[in-house]
């Protein structure tokens, strides 16, 4: 299928520049997947449309301050670099701007006890960068770092933690799990209290996130790898709720793509403990194994999201509702509103 078939115009005022005062007044769009039924909701209405004994997918991974800025040695240019992934032993993947005069050998300087050294090249702006301080590097990352905010978001956050879940755990990503941003504590005690269990995955999110796709068929698309764990206690609770006829529930695209991962890898069997690199691709003709249901953002046209949403609710279904939310003026994006596919 042609990627144009996933096109939409989505007004630039729709997309959401700032969160809201109260992470869970956002609106939700809920989407029937079997027949593409919509309805008009607040997000702490989701509450209602759980089950007891269903489970609630979290990724709790936590966004670091990938952003750097600094200058080249022997220019003075201005330079900025994205991190994206950490290889270990102080290499990074990353992004770096402007990427035709960063080339091997290159070298950024960020601050006295910091700076980079570029060892590798890859396509549109990707590098290896080996880095070279003093002292511990997350501490000199968290002092010197900006949080990497998507580009078509233009305001300055003022406050990190708006760009976090409030049960991000585990520090590695390059974005937010979005989806994620709507909860609040209160509001998952609430939907515990219901019997609804609640378990966690981590996907640390990587350059998927941020590159578009640059082929023309859906089907020739490769995703960049991400890394992902899920503990044993996650896959026993979503085994017993498969057996118990409960709905797993993924919050999330990241959340959705390392189930059906594990899901893959466990060929259709219960699902055990598992840790690893996934580059699953999931657009119309997948057929899900685990997931039932998904809480999600709204997002780019002709992105891989929006291809993953219309695998689960159907294209016609997906492409309705997002023409609804924009003729109801839904905030969207990262800090927009949320949509239930149940």
């Amino acid at each position: 299928m042609n990627v144009d078939a996933y096109d939409f115009h989505l007004p630039e005022e729709l997309i959401a520049q700032a969160p809201l005062s109260d992470r869970s007044s956002s609106r939700l769009l809920l989407v029937n997947k079997e027949d593409g039924e919509l309805a008009h909701r607040h997000f702490t209405d989701i509450i209602n449309y759980f089950r007891p004994g269903d489970t609630l997918v979290l990724n709790d991974t936590r966004v670091i301050p990938a952003r750097l800025f600094g200058v080249k040695e022997d220019t003075g240019a201005k330079a900025e670099v994205l991190l994206l992934k950490n290889l270990g032993e102080d290499r990074w993947e990353a992004l770096v701007k402007p990427g035709k005069k960063l080339k091997t050998g290159a070298v950024i300087i960020f601050s006295d006890e910091l700076r980079a050294v570029i060892e590798d090249e890859a396509d549109m702006g990707g590098r290896t960068l080996r880095f070279i301080y003093q002292g511990i590097f997350q501490e000199i990352l968290d002092r010197l770092g900006t949080m990497p905010l998507p580009p078509y978001i233009k305001e300055t956050l003022d406050d990190r933690e708006r760009y976090q879940t409030v049960y991000a755990k585990h520090e590695g990503s390059a974005a937010a799990p979005t989806a994620g941003l709507h909860f609040t504590k209160e509001l998952l005690e609430q939907i515990e209290a219901k019997g609804v269990n609640i378990a966690y995955i981590t996907l640390h999110v990587g350059l998927g996130t941020f590159r578009p796709m640059s082929v023309e068929k859906v089907e020739e698309h490769v995703m960049h790898s991400e890394f992902f764990v899920m503990s044993q206690e996650t896959a026993d609770t979503i085994n017993a709720t498969k057996e118990q006829g409960g709905r797993i529930i993924a919050v999330g695209t990241t959340s959705c793509r390392t189930l059906e991962t594990v899901g893959r890898q466990c060929d259709g069997g219960p699902l055990v403990e598992c840790s690893g690199w996934t580059d699953i691709f999931i657009y119309p003709g997948y057929k899900f194994s685990v997931v039932n249901a998904l809480i999600t953002n709204f997002h780019l046209p002709k992105s891989t999201l929006v291809m993953l949403v219309s695998a689960l609710a159907g294209r016609e279904h997906i492409l309705a509702a997002y023409e609804e939310a924009i003729e109801q003026k839904y905030r969207f994006f990262s800090f927009g509103d949320a949509m239930f596919i149940y």
